[in-house]
């Protein structure tokens, strides 16, 4: 009951997305500088404010982490892959669906190559969700983030089963702010 409260919230925000007030875009400036804001502002709106959500989630639990700038950064700007091939709300809910009832063929489907043939038609959603950490990662470290940064978003949506590193234990705060959100 919880994940589909969750998801019908998610969906929610993605459809009447809350625009973000000067105070918040003052505060995301500040936490990316000007490079990482560009891309940051070329998510959609629905995705600015699920990051604003997931740094403040961070930044609020995350103890002795919740004040590092890489994973902030990281909180603001995990989903920034998605912008090279967003995802509508039917996309959206096609892919949560699909990853719920039949995980093999979202696997399947969202492997491979992001352009050609199939993947602009059924498999492009899957494609997005699966490879938007790597493309995102890419994104921000030709825009100059720094490395952890760049590590913890191309990690984003891979299971940290128990963290080992520092950088582990800031994945698992990303995450674990992001299914919350």
């Amino acid at each position: 009951m919880r994940r589909a409260r969750y998801r019908l919230g998610q969906f929610l925000s993605h459809l009447w997305p809350r625009p973000l007030a000067p105070a918040e875009r003052a505060e995301i400036e500040t936490t990316l500088g000007a490079g990482l804001a560009q891309l940051f502002r070329r998510q959609t709106a629905g995705e600015q404010a699920h990051g604003l959500r997931v740094m403040r989630t961070v930044a609020a639990g995350g103890g002795p982490y919740g004040a590092r700038p890489e994973l902030l950064q990281a909180a603001l700007l995990h989903d920034v892959g998605k912008s090279l091939a967003p995802l509508s709300l039917p996309d959206r809910a096609l892919v949560v669906l699909v990853r719920r009832f039949v995980p093999g063929a979202a696997r399947r489907w969202g492997s491979g190559p992001a352009t050609g043939g199939f993947a602009t038609g059924l498999r492009r959603p899957f494609v997005t969700a699966q490879q938007h950490a790597d493309w995102g990662a890419d994104l921000c470290a030709r825009a100059g983030a720094p490395p952890l940064t760049v590590g913890l978003i191309r990690r984003h949506q891979t299971p940290v089963a128990t963290p080992v590193t520092p950088e582990d234990e800031m994945l698992a705060l990303l995450q674990a702010a992001d299914d919350d959100n």
